[in-house]
């Protein structure tokens, strides 16, 4: 019974309480398709329920809980979710074959989440059981807001990202604070790291950080064969990200380019002409300026051959790079217009609920959401409050870093350090690499990165208030 009292045991039950209310009762949560889902469909073997369904029901507006079976791999996209997707998909193929009801994918997410909420409870119980149940709560305010939850109930790729972003912290700390610490452990970690930064390709460079993070395990005391298992697993995190980079579809890296310069840098843009020159692009582009690459009214369309010599061919990332490193000025604009758009966990204009629940077109679900709309509605959407929050964040990691004495709360610190890191990246990458389109979805994981940062200070703020409290006590006796 003491057991079960434990505050880590507490908050995951308080967890899947919650879970279970907000994703497995009436009325069905969801996110509504923005046409992404046909990718991972098309992998594992899924269709639209509804044949007949007009297009208006199918997108944006209505989230939807069954899907229809059908053949595997008639298309493939790389991506860590098609292990998480197949493997119930296939289960349930096999027990409940007349359609496949999302919300089995739904449990699975929801118990990697929960897995990842009791270690980081119980890590945070070491300081006191007060702490431990304080920081408990803020997960549960922060990561299970239906603006997080919604999207377990759906084939996007974002929840793979957050459950094995808190995974992959969890099981790296957890490292950092055994005394003697497993290959096994270790081993978990790796697969966390894989998940994570395979599950887009965007994430894919942050695995090389992670292979120096590895490289920084290796000099813990671990028991077995740990010095050369985690030299291994550092050199093959590097590798997979490099591949994982590489092979990257051909198309989706045009789509990419084109949102990059059309929707990004020539977006708005005080100097079109002379930015396709900078670019060395030819001048008949210009028309394409501000346009998207799903845009139907464009003068010159998107898989037009003429593009393929003149655009594709003539432009890599390493170019749009080189001219924001030229005009500063604009990378800053475009940072502001992100920041503007930073504070959304979850897509308002994608619909909540299913049709037969009676709501109107693109209603998005309000119940247990005070973090999200904390966020979208109070928050400073500025620039300068990012600056301000990462400033103190490294602000308190550096200080404790350097007050560190032992090899493991350094490397406990380089991992928060990371977490920034990654989080700064997830903020850059969608300029670079996607223009302004639909930026606030794309900066998803930025906002993983931001909560874990903010429910981090949280923890380290109790932290530091029950040593103040021991000492005190101590004092007084």
């Amino acid at each position: 019974m003491k057991r079960l009292l434990k505050s880590e045991y507490l908050i995951t039950l308080a967890g899947g309480v919650l879970i279970i209310y907000l994703l497995f009762m009436k009325p069905f949560i969801g996110v509504a398709d923005n046409g992404d889902f046909l990718r991972m469909m098309n992998t594992i073997g899924l269709n639209y329920y509804e044949a007949a369904e007009s297009y208006a029901d199918r997108f944006f507006s209505f989230s939807h809980s069954s899907f229809s079976y059908d053949n595997l791999f008639s298309g493939f996209y790389p991506s860590s979710q098609i292990l998480v997707v197949l493997i119930p998909r296939l289960l349930a193929g096999l027990v409940h074959g007349s359609y496949f009801d999302i919300r089995i994918l739904g449990a699975v997410y929801a118990l990697l989440l929960l897995a990842a909420t009791w270690m980081i409870v119980k890590l945070g119980a070491k300081a006191s059981y007060t702490t431990g149940l304080l920081l408990g709560a803020a997960m549960l305010f922060v990561f299970y807001d239906i603006g997080y939850l919604a999207y377990f109930n759906s084939l996007y790729g974002e929840p793979v990202s957050m459950v094995f972003m808190l995974l992959t912290f969890a099981l790296g700390l957890r490292l950092t604070g055994q005394e003697r610490p497993t290959p096994k452990g270790l081993t978990l970690f790796f697969i966390a790291v894989l998940f994570l930064i395979c599950s887009k390709i965007q994430n894919a460079p942050v695995g090389l950080a992670f292979a120096l993070i590895f490289l920084r395990l290796r000099t813990l005391n671990g028991t077995g064969s740990w010095r050369k298992l985690a030299l291994s697993l550092g050199v093959a995190t590097a590798l997979v990200s490099v591949v994982m980079y590489v092979a990257a579809p051909k198309e989706l890296k045009h789509i990419n380019l084109y949102q990059t310069v059309f929707f990004g840098i020539l977006n708005e843009s005080p100097d079109v002409r002379g930015d396709l020159q900078d670019l060395g692009l030819p001048e008949r582009l210009e028309v394409l300026a501000g346009t998207n690459y799903f845009q139907t009214d464009t003068v010159i369309k998107q898989d037009d051959p003429s593009l393929t010599p003149d655009f594709y061919d003539r432009v890599s990332h390493k170019d749009v790079l080189f001219f924001y490193m030229k005009h500063p000025g604009r990378l800053i604009d475009n940072m502001q217009y992100a920041a503007e758009n930073s504070m959304s966990i979850r897509p308002y204009y994608l619909g909540s609920y299913e049709k037969s629940e009676g709501k109107p077109p693109g209603a998005v679900a309000g119940m247990y959401s005070g973090w999200s709309e904390l966020k979208n509605k109070h928050l400073p959407h500025s620039l300068g409050f990012l600056v301000v929050f990462y400033l103190v964040y490294y602000g308190g990691v550096l200080f404790q870093y350097f007050r560190s004495r032992e090899i493991a709360g350094r490397i406990a610190g380089e991992l928060m350090m990371l977490l920034g890191l990654i989080g700064l990246f997830s903020f850059l990458v969608p300029i670079l690499g996607d223009g302004r389109a639909d930026i606030g979805k794309h900066l998803f994981l930025f906002n993983v990165c931001f909560d874990m940062m903010a429910v981090a200070m949280f923890g380290w703020i109790l932290h530091k208030l029950t040593v103040v409290l021991k000492s005190a006590a101590r004092a007084k006796r």
